[in-house]
């Protein structure tokens, strides 16, 4: 665990670096972005000044790091408001974001990707490996427009954008986020079904699955009883990355659908060279990241004993 530990922090430490390098190379001066067209040189030395972009790459790199040692991830050049104050208000939305369309990513991936596997060389088997191809193959932003075209433009079943007026209730935000959830669920699904196929299939030729049918047992305790619990690991693998993915996933996605999340925060930051934003926002994506990939090393030895680091 302590090495683990160790490991995520060099690894934070070669994230915020590159995090920094990234925020730097986007063309353009926040100065003045924000003076606009009409302001003076002058004007313009005078903001940087105060704002601390006169200083050389190593100094601002100093104290980008130094401030990101103590979680203080600065104040926003546009917003007015800390970092840490824009992320934790458009946190809720996005985590919302990620859970709906992680729980239609696995509750699509996994059965249909251990039926594929039960009926390998089937006409279910194909479809289903043809459909997880495309899946894989259509970007999240294009979905999300067709579905935009058809659901909200053409049947007026759900909204187009946005997420409702401040005073609606948890029900009425939620149909706001189903059809950008969908957008990012679906292909991210095809990676799970493919995955579970695999691992399934792997497992099912094993001697022990032979011996639990030829003991008498139903198909249903031979499968998920035996194949899948034996499976389930090897799907584990997958299934963390997909809902790392997801957290960046969003990003597309929120801008399409008008979300007021983080990645919508993460967009309008890049077109306004807000410095600050933008290496917060990507420091917290990439430690969600870490923290989830920790979190499926944890999970391996709780599910399998025979798992030992």
């Amino acid at each position: 665990m302590l090495r683990r530990l160790a490991g995520m922090l060099v690894v934070m430490f070669l994230v915020a670096s590159v995090v920094f390098v990234i925020a730097h190379v986007i063309p353009g001066d926040p100065a003045a972005v924000m003076l606009g067209p009409s302001a003076t040189a002058a004007d313009v030395a005078a903001l940087r000044a105060r704002l601390g972009l006169d200083a050389s790459l190593p100094v601002q790199y100093l104290s980008f790091m130094r401030a990101a040692a103590g979680l203080r991830l600065g104040q926003s050049i546009f917003l007015d408001q800390s970092v840490t104050a824009a992320l934790a208000q458009r946190a809720p939305l996005t985590l919302q974001l990620t859970a709906i369309a992680a729980a239609i990513a696995v509750g699509l991936g996994v059965p249909v990707g251990v039926l594929a596997a039960v009926r390998r060389g089937s006409l279910l088997d194909q479809a289903a490996t043809g459909l997880a191809m495309t899946a894989a193959s259509l970007p999240s932003f294009w979905v999300g427009l067709t579905l935009i075209e058809y659901f909200a433009v053409r049947w007026h079943v759900l909204p187009v954008a946005g997420y409702g007026p401040p005073g609606a209730g948890p029900l009425a935000h939620l149909r706001y986020l189903i059809l950008p959830a969908i957008a990012v669920g679906i292909p991210n699904s095809a990676l799970i079904v493919r995955f579970t196929r695999a691992s399934m299939l792997d497992v099912l030729g094993e001697d022990y699955v032979r011996t639990a049918r030829a003991k008498g047992l139903g198909p249903g305790a031979v499968i998920m009883k035996h194949a899948f619990r034996n499976a389930r690991t090897q799907v584990l693998t997958v299934l963390g990355l997909t809902v790392a993915g997801l957290i960046g996933g969003a990003i597309v996605t929120e801008t399409v659908f008008g979300l007021p999340g983080i990645g919508n925060l993460v967009v309008s930051a890049v077109l306004r060279r807000d410095y600050p934003v933008i290496q917060g926002a990507l420091l917290v994506i990439s430690g969600a990241y870490v923290l989830i990939n920790l979190a499926v090393d944890l999970l391996y030895a709780a599910l399998d004993p025979r798992v030992r680091y």
